[in-house]
C-alpha cells in the first residue's frame, strides 16, 4: 500500500522543505541493482511501491533503466513521485523542461524520425513546439469530419475477421486474438483520418505497415521494456545494455515515409503552408503522431479495455443497456453525438485510463531550484536540472483522493462527485480537465482518445447482447437479436 497522509493543511501550516530520501547507490553497482529490481525482481509497479513504503514517502529517489555500458551520457538517477499532488509539477512549463525526456534520461537517436527533432521532444520553450503543436492540433480537427465513419469501417473489419476466426476455430482454445485485427483497424484508420492517405493504395504499406511501426515503436522502447521472451540474463545483455540502431528499421520507415509523401500531400500541405515547416518536418512529424503516440497509445489501452469489459458480465449487462438507450435516442448511429449521452461508458473509459494509463511514467527536468509540494504540503528540496519521474498507475491510485483507489470501479467518473475526480486524471500528460494547447505539452488527442475508445465500447453493445474475454482473445461474441 502507499503510505497515507494527513488532509492538506493550509498555506499557514505549510512545513519547511526537507531532502527528499532514498539514494542511487555506489556508482554501477546502485543502478544495477535498481535495474534488475525494475525489470525482473520486482517489475515496475512494486519497484515504485516498495520504495514508497521503505522511505515512507511518495516523493524519494532511485535509479531507473536503461544504464550502462552502451548508454553514453544517460544517467538514471530520478526523483520518482507516486503522489497526485506533488504529480501536478510535471505539468508546469515554469517548473520543468520537457526537452529530450519523453520516455526518461535515454533518448532515442533522432535518426528514428528520419533527421527531426519531432513535437514531443521539444520544450514549450523551443521555438519549435509551438509550431508543431499547432499542427498537430490543426491535423487533428481537419480529420473530426471523418474519424467516427473512418473508425468504425475499421472496426466492421476487425470484427469480421474475429468472427470469422471464431467460426472456424482458429483461435487458441476456442478464442480468437483479436491484438492483430485492432492493429489493422487502428492503422488503416489513422491513415485515413488523419493523414488522408489510404494504405490500401499501396499494398506494401496495406499488408505490413502495422508491422513496421510495431518493430520502429519496439526499437526505440527495448532498452526501457521487459520483454520476457529469452532468459533474464540474455535479455539483459542483448536488449537492456545498449540502444538499437535506427538502421534496423530505415527500410520500413522510409516506406511508410515514401507512402505518405504521396498520397498524404493534403496532410503535409496543412504543415508546409499553414505552419511553415518544410515537407521532410511535417512528413516525420505525421509518422510520429500516427506511430508512436496515436497507433502506439491505441494499441496499449484499447486491448486494456476490450479485457476489463469483456470480464465482467454485470458491467456488459449495465452498458450494453445503457448504449442501447443512447443509440435510440440519435437512430441507432455510434458517433460523437450518441456517446455523450453513455456517461457509464465514458467513466468505464476514465477508469481503464486511470488503472492502466497507456504511458504509465512521465518526466520532467527541474528548470531551477524549488520546492515540490505533496499532500498535507510537505515540501522536497529539487535542485536544477534533476530528473523528475512520476509513474501514474499509483498516483492515479492515491488513496488520499480515491476510495477503494485498487478496484476497478466501472462507475466512479459518474455524477457531479465522480466528474469533480477527473482533475486527478492524468494519462494524458496533464489533467483530464486540462486544455491541449500550443503553449502545453498536454496530449493534442485528449478528447478524442476517450471519444473513440467510447465509440469502441458502443459499437460492441450495438452489435452483440453479450460477448467474453480470455486474455487478448474473444472467446464468445453473441450477435445481437432483433427485439
Amino acid at each position: 500500500m502507499l503510505p497515507s497522509f494527513s488532509p492538506a493543511a493550509t498555506a499557514a501550516a505549510t512545513p519547511p522543505p526537507k531532502p527528499i530520501p532514498g539514494g542511487y547507490g555506489a556508482p554501477v553497482l546502485g543502478p544495477l541493482r535498481d535495474r534488475l529490481d525494475y525489470f525482473w525482481f520486482q517489475g515496475p509497479e512494486e519497484f515504485f511501491r516498495r520504495r514508497a513504503a521503505q522511505y515512507r514517502s511518495t516523493v524519494f529517489r532511485a535509479n531507473i533503466p536503461p544504464t550502462f555500458p552502451f548508454f553514453v551520457g544517460v544517467n538514471p538517477r530520478v526523483v520518482a513521485i507516486v503522489d497526485t499532488a506533488a504529480f501536478t509539477a510535471l505539468f508546469d512549463p515554469e517548473l520543468v523542461d520537457k526537452r529530450d525526456c519523453l520516455i526518461g534520461p535515454y533518448n532515442p537517436s533522432d535518426s528514428f524520425t528520419g533527421g527531426t527533432r519531432v513535437g514531443v521532444y521539444l520544450d514549450t520553450e523551443e521555438p519549435e513546439h509551438e509550431r508543431t503543436k499547432a499542427f498537430a492540433m490543426d491535423l487533428l480537427r481537419r480529420s473530426s469530419r471523418v474519424w467516427a465513419p473512418e473508425f468504425l469501417e475499421g472496426v466492421d473489419g476487425m470484427l469480421a475477421a474475429i468472427e470469422s476466426d471464431l467460426d472456424a476455430g482458429k483461435g487458441k482454445e476456442g478464442g480468437a486474438s483479436f491484438l492483430v485485427p485492432l492493429q489493422k483497424c487502428i492503422f488503416r484508420f489513422l491513415c485515413r483520418a488523419v493523414a488522408s492517405a489510404d494504405p490500401a493504395a499501396e499494398d506494401l504499406v496495406d499488408r505490413y505497415g502495422l508491422f513496421i511501426l510495431d518493430v520502429w515503436l519496439g526499437l526505440q522502447l527495448v532498452p526501457t521494456q521487459k520483454i520476457g521472451a529469452i532468459p533474464p540474463p540474455l535479455e539483459e545483455l542483448l536488449l537492456h545494455s545498449f540502444p538499437f540502431p535506427s538502421i534496423l528499421v530505415k527500410p520500413g520507415y522510409d516506406l511508410l515515409y515514401r507512402f505518405l509523401e504521396k498520397h498524404g500531400a493534403e496532410s503535409v500541405g496543412v504543415g508546409v503552408k499553414d505552419h511553415g515547416m518544410t515537407d521532410k518536418d511535417a512528413i516525420n512529424n505525421i509518422l510520429f503522431l500516427l506511430g508512436f503516440n496515436a497507433f502506439g497509445g491505441f494499441s496499449v489501452f484499447l486491448p486494456f479495455l476490450i479485457l476489463q469489459v469483456g470480464k465482467d458480465a454485470a458491467l456488459r449487462a449495465r452498458l450494453r443497456d445503457e448504449v442501447r438507450a443512447a443509440l435510440e435516442r440519435h437512430a441507432g448511429e455510434v458517433g460523437f453525438a450518441s456517446v455523450r449521452g453513455m456517461p457509464l461508458v465514458r467513466s468505464t473509459v476514465y477508469e481503464v485510463l486511470r488503472m492502466n494509463p497507456p504511458v504509465p511514467l512521465q518526466f520532467g527536468r527541474a528548470r531551477r531550484d524549488f520546492v515540490l509540494r505533496s499532500h498535507g504540503g510537505e515540501g522536497f528540496s529539487v535542485a536544477a536540472g534533476e530528473m523528475l519521474c512520476g509513474y501514474q498507475p499509483l498516483a492515479m491510485r492515491d488513496p488520499e483522493v480515491f476510495d477503494r483507489p485498487e478496484e476497478f470501479v466501472a462507475d466512479r467518473f459518474v455524477g457531479a462527485e465522480g466528474e469533480a475526480l477527473l482533475r486527478y486524471v492524468y494519462w494524458s500528460n496533464g489533467p483530464e480537465t486540462g486544455e491541449p494547447a500550443a503553449g502545453n505539452k498536454q496530449c493534442a488527442a485528449k478528447e478524442v482518445v476517450v471519444v473513440t475508445a467510447c465509440m469502441l465500447v458502443a459499437e460492441l453493445f450495438r452489435r452483440y447482447d453479450d460477448f467474453e474475454c480470455d486474455g487478448t482473445a474473444f472467446t464468445r461474441l453473441q450477435k445481437r437479436q432483433p427485439s
